[in-house]
């Protein structure tokens, strides 16, 4: 495994400022998109240098661990995505593991014991506060370990929890201090770190029923009482009506315009809940006829549909909040926010999905379709000002390098603004005039991440420590596992190879599953399969192989 790799400027300051501090914690605030993970682990790599110690990675879904463990292999270091409370001890041939948040403070006990010395990444740590449980239970967790990484792009709540090892401003309820932060308006400025979004806003007239049983109607432009913009919201968003018919086919002929140059780009619409995710999918096939993917967080094939899809090149996937942070997909490109969540952490999260570079392509805008709701307008409005800020401040340091007759140089201010106009839903037929993205109107935006403006820095790191059976830790794979490129991978398959003969143990023994498993353990020297190292597995999978022959 090479020693070397190739960090953003921001990685890179970051990492020093890492290796600098002392501190047993270490608070990074980075954008969503900006690169946390590349950044997490090669702090890893340079906090082992070379030696085995016990590394955790603290993770809020059951789909992030697969994709952090498969970040890991890239970087040479081994995770394992399925380990729990019920495997006992950690596994011996794998440098860590990964775990969501609701794991670590149910098995609190046993990762403080291992964790004691050792290295602990905590991803998007203020869902370690979304319970007050969760929270004492990962202090806990992580107490002793020698040294915490903290990641978020939003490391604030909405109900004031304190997010444990994060240090305050005053006390619990001042601001979060990082130790590094690294924000929108700055990846805009680096270039090729985050796309530029763009928020097309859709106005109507709603009309409904309140809880008092009055008759009430309105636009997102009408002065209506706080208690009423929930209704009106949810109105627009019902599946019945016009709006949401409206603004999904807007949507999608700007998805169809942006894969005539990027062919597998995609689109991601964030819905109320699972039966209104299911109504938008159908509303997409019957009016499009496009198959969207639905990942809904019921469903236990949930990380299977997302890792499919991100592989694929399906135009969308239907959610709830199984794609609302952290899900690594660089191609979407569109969104739909068709959900009554509105709070600013949730919306930055959401932005963040569409906001992740994909080399090798030059323009990027991506766009965001919402209801002109003013929870949202605000929200939008932040994310637009910084990126309007982004744009001047390239343009003046083109005009400071001589470059006064850049060809991207062309827009106008005017322009700029006129991304943000409003539009009813009920005059759009043929597009908003005069509204910039859905008409492809933005000269200026080139300006924002052009690749010759990257600063690579070439860090060189420690060796990954030393597993067993290291190196070449797929020797001896059975047919059909060839080419695996991560430990955390050979052990799934050897796993799936092994419940497959099981399986044919069954049939043609007719002995139950239970004996059969009993038997093979008791040959490759284990208690449980979920413990059992690769080498283990292989043992297993061998002796299955000759019962079966002696059975044949």
């Amino acid at each position: 495994m090479s020693r070397s790799v190739s960090l953003r400027t921001w990685q890179h300051e970051a990492l020093e400022a890492f290796t600098d501090r002392t501190r047993p914690s270490f608070l990074t605030v980075a954008c969503p998109g900006a690169g946390k993970t590349t950044f997490a682990l090669a702090a890893a790599r340079q906090h082992f240098r070379g030696e085995l110690l016990p590394l955790v990675v603290v993770v809020p879904t059951q789909h992030l661990k697969r994709q952090w463990a498969e970040s890991a292999g890239r970087l040479g270091l081994h995770l394992d995505p399925g380990w729990s409370a019920d495997s006992g001890r950690l596994p011996a041939d794998m440098h860590g593991i990964v775990v969501t948040y609701a794991q670590a403070a149910s098995s609190a006990g046993t990762l403080r014991a291992h964790c004691r010395d050792g290295f602990v990444i905590l991803d998007e740590v203020h869902h370690a506060a979304s319970d007050k449980t969760w929270g004492d239970g990962v202090e806990r967790a992580f107490a002793l370990a020698e040294r915490r990484l903290l990641l978020s792009g939003t490391p604030f709540r909405t109900d004031h929890n304190p997010i444990p090892f994060v240090n305050y401003s005053f006390g619990d309820h001042g601001d979060a201090e990082p130790d590094y932060e690294y924000g929108y308006g700055e990846a805009l400025e680096s270039g090729g770190v985050v796309r530029p979004v763009f928020f097309p806003r859709f106005d109507g007239h709603m009309e409904w029923v309140n809880t008092d049983g009055d008759n009430v109607e309105g636009t997102f432009d009408d002065d209506l009482i706080k208690s009423e913009w929930g209704s009106r919201l949810r109105t627009a968003l019902n599946l019945g009506g016009q709006w949401l018919p409206t603004v999904l086919g807007h949507a999608h002929d700007r998805l169809s315009h942006i894969r005539a140059k990027h062919p597998d780009a995609a689109g991601l619409v964030i819905a109320i809940d699972q039966e209104h995710a299911r109504g938008i999918a159908t509303m997409l096939a019957e009016r499009h006829g496009v198959k969207a993917k639905v990942a809904l967080s019921d469903d236990p094939k949930a990380s299977d549909v997302i890792a499919d899809f991100a592989a694929g090149d399906d135009e969308w996937v239907v959610a709830v909040r199984m794609i609302s942070e952290g899900v690594d997909i660089p191609r979407l490109r569109v969104a739909v926010f068709a959900t009554t969540t509105t709070t600013p952490m949730f919306f930055r999260q959401a932005v963040g999905r569409i906001a992740r570079w994909t080399p090798g392509l030059r323009s990027q805008r991506a766009y965001m379709f919402l209801p002109d709701d003013p929870r949202l307008r605000h929200h939008a409005n932040a994310i637009a000002v910084a990126r309007r800020h982004s744009i001047e401040f390239r343009r003046k340091r083109l005009e400071e390098s001589g470059l006064d007759d850049d060809p991207y140089r062309t827009a106008r201010d005017e322009e700029q603004m006129s991304l943000f106009t409003a539009v009813s839903s009920t005059v759009l037929t043929d597009g908003p005039e005069g509204s910039g993205p859905a008409d492809g109107l933005d000269p200026d935006e080139d300006l924002l991440g052009r690749p010759d403006d990257l600063e690579g820095h070439v860090v060189e790191l420690p060796p990954p420590p030393p597993l067993p059976g290291q190196p070449g830790i797929n020797g001896g794979v059975p047919a059909g596992l060839a080419g695996i490129r991560t430990r955390q991978q050979d052990k799934k398959d050897l796993r799936d190879f092994n419940a497959q003969r099981v399986r044919e143990l069954v049939r043609s023994t007719g002995m139950t599953h239970a004996a059969i498993n009993g038997e093979l353990n008791r040959q490759a020297g284990i208690d449980r399969i979920t413990e059992a190292t690769v080498a283990q597995l292989r043992r297993r999978l061998e002796a299955a192989d000759r019962w079966l022959d002696d059975a044949g």
